[in-house]
Formats: C-alpha cells, structure tokens, sequence
C-alpha cells in the first residue's frame, strides 16, 4: 500500500448530536468538549495510519469559525495532514448540520500533533520503510 492509500484508509469520520449536557449558557457546544472530540478523532487518525502508540504534544490554531447550537449534528473529518520521523499532524474538521434541513457548513478546524512512542514512552521512528 502507498503512502497515499495509507493517508486515504486512515481518514476518520466521526459523527455526534448536540445535546444540552454538551452546551453552555449560549446553547452551543462547549469550546472544550468540541477540543477534546477533536483531540479524540486526531488519535484515532494517527491511530489507524501507522498503528502505533501516540500522545498529543500540541494543539496547533484551532479555528472557531461558527458556533455549533444544540439540536444540530456535527461530523468530526480526522486526516493525516503531515508525517514526520517521529511525530504526525493531523487535521480535524468539524462541520455542523441541522438536524431536519440539508444545511451543512464548516464551523472549526484545527490541527494536532502526535508523536510515536514505544513501551517506555520515548520517541520512535512512525515509517519503517516507504510501502510499495
């Protein structure tokens, strides 16, 4: 499998209903728990391209472009943007749907890296040789 193939097959899609017990005083998500979705498809992403263990050691620019009401469905799109010797980013987009309406639209975007650690938590090389 190619490098590409591999990106492709580790694309994660996530989907969740806004409910009050996730939203704020505003009625929309909470910032933070929309983060830590994020936070949680960015791994998986990580996860499914090289299978190996990962930790969070930054979140990068993290746009809060439309506030996502409660009533409505988010779909969390996980890819691998860029990998590195040792570490990985992944992109996560959240896009926002109503629930009875065909509207969709983009309402965050952010980007998370990883690094691959081995049992003793130090950094290991992610690609062992280019796949055919």
């Amino acid at each position: 499998m190619t490098y590409e193939e591999q990106i492709k097959k580790a694309e994660t899609h996530v989907f969740k209903a806004i409910f009050p017990n996730t939203t704020n005083h505003y009625d929309t998500l909470f910032g933070g728990t929309a983060m830590q979705w994020m936070d949680e498809v960015a791994f998986i992403t990580a996860t499914r391209f090289s299978r190996q263990r990962f930790v969070t050691v930054s979140s990068d620019k993290i746009d809060f472009k439309k506030a996502i009401p409660h009533g409505t469905i988010v779909e969390l799109i996980g890819f691998v943007h860029h990998i590195g010797r040792t570490s990985m980013q992944v992109t996560v987009e959240v896009y926002v749907e109503q629930m009875y309406e065909e509207h969709r639209e983009k309402a965050i975007e952010g980007t998370f890296t990883f690094v691959a650690i081995d049992e003793d938590k130090n950094p290991i090389t992610i690609l062992k040789s280019n796949p055919a």
